[in-house]
């Protein structure tokens, strides 16, 4: 998508095409990724978490309530810094320790044909700042948030670590240098990444615009989180899931987030009824739930803390605030043994919270259902529950929707890049470093956030892990990895309980076509080789 330009000035950079103007009219952009959150987690959302700060964002700004991910962390983040779909950019899968040079999808990193939303705004004359989670290529310096175009960095380069203690393979890095553990008894990772955001914008020494991606790594397992902030919760969950989902959906109804006609998806089929969980289970299991939502509690505590630091610094009214996550809530860690119960959440219960652990200690499947509310699937599923994200848009001095508006348009990841070029007065350069760079093809929010509606696109398209989902309209076909298909129609049926396939065998191929001549132009296909896909 290209944008008029008011005053074309070339920039000698490596961005071929870009433009920059004046820089009166330019909001600042802050982009903050919660990573594994739920679509119902946030209070605005339907939780039972206490999240002022970001629900006084929602009721000032507005929330998407069909805006969409990838279904997990770091394809997510190559899609998001993008615009690309995450196998152009190199991350179909996750990032790699081998690489596979025969499936450019699968490069484990973002890759040459593809170009920042920092590398764009820095050429339009923004400063870019990045605090928090990276996961896009740790193994070379040079596949690093500084070489990606972020001026300030601090944060993990991989996709998990100690909330309290990052070392080794999950240390710190702050800009090209790798950190020792902090030896502060305090620290906690998702009140540094917020320190250091606002840091960074703080030291900056004009008035220019800038680009900030706060990417924390709440409420990503392990279950880490102060004290006193899970003791506010100890004791909320005895009443089980069921309970909780029934709670959330019943809040989302009055907060107009869902349709009554949608229902609310069965329990999961791994989820045991509450009452048949022992009394430790389901102590522990209380617990499990408390922890991560003081995580999630922490992550809006810090939002706080950021916009004030912004209305401080006089620079709140003029910031466009996006607030979303890369997937939905994940029933980490899957059975690994026979008979090895899903929804206990993994793990020994005395390992949560011992700070130099970074195994998959997480709440599990039930409590990960809870947080997808009202939805079925999970965190890497392209359901509903694997990609739909709560999603917040904040700006006194551009929105003109009415506060609180909630706006039911489908929208996803692409879209970001070109609403980042139109807020910076910019072109999507054709090229990085000599290299041709993938077109865009998602299309901006920025009508949305002025009018209430766009032009939606006609198509949409998700894969990852042999999953996959097209949608037309409101028919969604859902691809399992066994190539069988199911056909649902989201206007009435957004938590897929409904299997149209029969009724509709023309309607679905057409989908299923449309899906595969996707996958094969969009580098869903070739595949790994077998024993090239090794994760971090």
């Amino acid at each position: 998508m290209k944008i008029p330009l008011l005053v074309p000035v070339a920039l000698a950079l490596c961005l071929p095409g870009s433009r920059v103007v004046a820089e009166s009219a330019r909001p600042n952009i802050v982009i903050i990724l919660a990573d594994d959150l739920g679509f119902s987690d946030l209070g605005s959302f339907g939780s039972e978490i206490p999240t002022p700060h970001l629900d006084k964002l929602a009721a000032n700004g507005l929330r998407l309530t069909q805006f969409t991910n990838t279904s997990r962390c770091c394809p997510s983040r190559a899609s998001l810094l993008t615009g690309l779909f995450q196998h152009q950019a190199g991350v179909g899968l996750m990032t790699s320790l081998q690489r596979d040079p025969a499936s450019v999808g699968y490069q484990g990193r973002l890759n040459e044909r593809s170009v920042t939303l920092a590398e764009v705004a820095r050429s339009a004359g923004y400063h870019t700042y990045m605090s928090g989670k990276w996961h896009l290529g740790q193994d070379d310096r040079a596949w690093w948030p500084r070489q990606r175009g972020f001026d300030r960095f601090y944060g993990i380069l991989a996709g998990a670590t100690s909330y309290f203690r990052p070392a080794d393979k999950y240390s710190l890095s702050q800009d090209n240098t790798v950190l020792p553990p902090p030896d502060d008894p305090d620290y906690y990772t998702t009140d540094a990444f917020t320190d250091y955001a606002i840091r960074f914008v703080r030291e900056q020494a004009d008035d220019a615009p800038f680009l900030l991606y706060l990417a924390y790594n709440a409420p990503h397992w392990p279950l880490h989180a102060p004290r006193a902030d899970i003791d506010r919760f100890v004791g909320h969950y005895r009443g089980g899931w069921d309970r909780a989902r029934e709670g959330r959906r019943a809040r989302q109804l009055e907060l107009g987030v869902v349709e009554e006609e949608w229902g609310l998806s069965p329990r999961d089929a791994d989820v045991r009824p509450w009452e048949h969980l022992s009394e430790q289970e389901q102590i522990e299991l209380d617990y499990r739930m408390a922890t991560y939502a003081a995580q999630v509690y922490r992550i809006d505590v810090n939002v706080g803390r950021l916009v004030a630091a912004l209305q401080e610094l006089d620079r709140f009214d003029n910031t466009l605030i996006l607030f979303l996550s890369d997937n939905g809530g994940a029933p980490e860690p899957r059975p690994r043994a026979p008979g090895e119960r899903s929804d206990l959440g993994g793990g020994a219960f005395a390992d949560i919270n011992n700070p130099d652990d970074v195994s998959m200690v997480s709440y599990g499947r039930g409590w990960a259902q809870v947080s997808n509310t009202p939805f079925a699937g999970f965190k890497a599923d392209s359901t509903e529950g694997g990609i739909a994200a709560p999603f917040i848009a904040h700006w006194p001095a551009g929105l003109r929707t009415p506060p609180g508006a909630i706006i039911d348009a489908p929208a996803y990841l692409i879209d970001v890049m070109p609403t980042l070029l139109e807020l910076a007065q910019t072109t999507y350069p054709e090229e990085r470093d000599g290299q041709p760079l993938h077109p865009l093809e998602g299309s901006s929010l920025l009508p949305l956030f002025r009018e209430g509606q766009r032009v939606q696109p006609e198509w949409m398209y998700w894969e990852h892990r042999d999953q996959g989902a097209v949608r037309h309209g409101p028919w969604k076909a859902l691809r399992q990895a066994t190539d069988t298909w199911s056909l649902y129609h989201l206007d009435t049926d957004r938590t897929e309980r409904h299997d149209l396939a029969a009724k509709e065998p023309e309607r679905l191929d057409e989908l299923r076509r449309r899906w595969e001549e996707w996958a094969h132009s969009h580098l869903v296909y070739p595949k790994p080789s077998a024993g090239r896909a090794v994760t971090n």
